[in-house]
């Protein structure tokens, strides 16, 4: 229990600190007034002053929070601070750059931790190994078995199960020549060649939707292999993770708003801090992996352009940008009751589910 509780403070706490520090980092760049910078939420517990900003160490240790001069009110002005310094000031495009920062943040902290990963833990790398072939398939008729490792599609080498996929789906149902290994053992296995014309069929995307594809009929076998990385080779792979991960977590938030994914799938703090916990028990490549995944879908949901959260001020300011004069107060006032409307709304949704999943077990 202490550990899982040590585990969800370091993490939600952390995510939610480097998100500030994205904030924080920008508005001081571009000389903007900084009154607080605390590293968790409540009564201070410690604080010291560095040029004109309070760091303070405060007794809630879930996150944190820069106060930016003027960010609420621009005739507000604490002691020592001028006009120049208020962020309600600033350009518009000044004001993006600092709001946008935050989720930014997240996603350049997910890219580190996949750069760790692929350094200290290499890469898995999932075989192209025959694990199921579909009755009268493609592959069944042209004599594929279960275990067969596929080596070469036309010639061209094949180091993953990825990889051989694509060359199918490429393949735009013309005839393939594959080099097959069959046998377990180097001093037993054969090389066979075989010749397979993929076909149109129809399977599951990951959300569930039907989609057709150019299919050969197999599934993946389990074999998964860890490839070592260099410290700028893991760089890179740790980029591609991450780049992946946020085009499946964006999808994710579009399937979510078209129905597709059912709304009983949201899950909030309850759920996420019992995936914290079971990935603390098994190791820290699986925390650290985790830990990449919420940081993005933390920085994603803040560019949702709902008011109250980053990617609703966004919005403003492009408008700003565009007409050359903000929004009126008045429909910014409204727009905020409604995006903390939705908030609230999501807020107790997800609660529910994360209650329902732990009720009906």
């Amino acid at each position: 229990m202490l550990t899982t509780i040590l585990a969800v403070v370091l993490v939600l706490g952390g995510l939610i600190f480097f998100h500030e520090l994205g904030h924080f980092a920008v508005a001081r760049w571009l000389g903007m007034g900084v009154s607080t910078f605390s590293l968790g939420f409540g009564p201070k517990l410690l604080k010291f002053t560095r040029g004109k900003t309070e760091y303070a160490l405060s007794l809630v240790p879930l996150g944190g929070y820069v106060a930016l001069v003027g960010e609420s009110d621009e005739n507000e002005l604490p002691e020592g601070f001028s006009r120049e310094e208020s962020f309600a000031l600033r350009p518009a495009w000044q004001r993006l750059l600092v709001v946008a920062a935050g989720p930014v943040a997240n996603i350049l902290l997910a890219w580190l931790l996949c750069w760790a990963l692929a350094f200290g833990w290499g890469t898995p790398v999932l075989q192209p190994v025959v694990g199921a072939i579909t009755a009268e398939g493609p592959a069944a008729r042209a004599g594929i078995l279960p275990g067969d490792r596929i080596l070469s599609i036309d010639g061209q080498p094949l180091k993953s199960w990825e990889a051989m996929s694509a060359a199918i789906a490429a393949s735009d149902g013309q005839p393939m020549r594959l080099e097959i290994e069959r046998g377990t053992h180097a001093s037993s296995s054969t090389v066979l060649q075989v010749e397979v014309t993929a076909e149109r069929a129809m399977r599951k995307t990951i959300f569930g939707e039907d989609e057709t594809a150019w299919l050969i009929g197999i599934r993946a076998g389990n074999q998964v292999i860890t490839e070592t990385r260099g410290f700028f080779e893991a760089a890179w792979a740790g980029m591609q993770q991450t780049g992946q991960m946020v085009s499946l977590t964006w999808q994710s938030f579009v399937k979510l708003a078209q129905r597709v994914v059912p709304l009983d799938q949201v899950g909030g703090p309850i759920m996420i801090a019992q995936m914290v916990g079971e990935q603390a028990h098994a190791g820290m490549a699986g925390l650290l992996a985790l830990t990449a995944l919420i940081s993005i879908n933390l920085g994603i949901l803040n560019l949702l352009p709902i008011p109250m959260l980053d990617g609703g001020t966004i919005v403003f300011c492009l408008w700003e940008m565009a007409f050359r004069k903000p929004l009126s107060p008045r429909v910014q006032e409204w727009a905020m009751r409604v995006g903390l409307a939705l908030l609230i709304g999501l807020m107790v949704l997800a609660t529910f589910n994360d209650i329902w999943r732990i009720v009906s077990g």
